[in-house]
């Protein structure tokens, strides 16, 4: 298999490099790799359109700000260790599951944009997808947890790339529940703490929603809800649900992923196993073993 990583340190320089009215063009180039991307959606997706939902960087942003925060990525080595990782994730799953199917990968690493107080303050500085098979787009603002985790933050999305290629799980927007999202978010963060220690939790999870059995036990009442429209509450949070004009359910940031890593964490406690091992693993045999044992029943 292949791994491109997108070369997007020269790309966002000629766009920085011309007129703020020229760039959308460039914005576009440079995202066209990922064209395949969005196979699924009839007619042409426009790109521009498609980084702007991604959080990546404004048209018409803080030049100097855009500028230096590029630099920084390009002095930390961004590219070459996001590459080196998925080097490393990939090996960890062969040797765990021989046979498995790994797509070639193409990886856009962008900056994210600085004006978007959600994008700042609430999953700080960072927004990743990598639930379509052989692509990974991750945005990011280069703050120091966000330096400090790019190696965890490109595992995590390679763990969902894999359960979600051919001969994984299937992923199906209408059917889908809300419980295959949480073990989902929850194996890829214990898949990057097997690789990368305590930075392998994703790091706009606070510790209370991690360590809080009242968010555990709400975010285990929506474990059957279906239907991607209404999953931003249950794995997002709240404030992440009203930005997509979806409906608050009283939980916070991350919670998802928090409910996510306990119900993982207590299923590998129960098989042994790794995150690794686990890939496709289907939500139903992780839910059916642990919502008993933590007292959640079989919602």
């Amino acid at each position: 298999m292949n791994i491109d990583i997108i070369d997007t340190a020269a790309a966002m320089t000629r766009v920085f490099d011309v007129a703020p009215e020229h760039r959308r063009d460039l914005i576009r180039k440079m995202w066209s790799p990922m064209n395949g991307m969005y196979h699924f959606v009839p007619g042409e997706m426009d790109l521009a359109v498609i980084h702007k939902q991604n959080f990546g960087f404004p048209e018409n942003g803080p030049e100097e700000e855009l500028r230096e925060s590029l630099d920084t990525l390009i002095r930390a080595n961004a590219w070459e260790r996001m590459h080196h990782a998925l080097e490393r994730g990939i090996e960890t799953l062969k040797t765990a599951n021989p046979d498995l199917h790994i797509p070639d990968l193409k990886v856009l690493l962008l900056l994210g944009d600085p004006t978007n107080r959600h994008f700042m303050e609430e999953v700080k500085g960072l927004s990743a997808f990598g639930g379509i098979s052989g692509y990974i787009v991750i945005s990011v603002w280069p703050t120091i947890d966000v330096l400090n985790r790019l190696e965890a933050i490109v595992v995590h999305e390679l763990h969902h790339n894999v359960r979600y290629s051919p001969g994984g799980v299937v992923w199906d927007p209408v059917t889908v529940t809300v419980g295959e999202h949480v073990v989902a978010e929850g194996l890829a963060d214990v898949f990057a703490t097997e690789l990368y220690g305590s930075h392998g939790y994703t790091h706009f999870v606070d510790d209370q929603p991690r360590n809080d059995d009242s968010v555990l036990a709400k975010v285990a009442s929506g474990l059957q809800v279906t239907g991607m429209q209404d999953f931003a509450a249950w794995v997002l949070g709240d404030k992440t649900a009203q930005l997509f004009g979806a409906e608050p359910v009283g939980l916070p940031t991350g919670a998802g992923y928090a409910a996510g890593v306990r119900l993982v964490s207590e299923y590998l406690h129960l098989h042994g196993g790794t995150a690794a091992s686990n890939v496709h693993t289907p939500v139903e045999t992780v839910l059916s073993d642990v919502l008993p044992r933590l007292g959640l029943g079989d919602e």
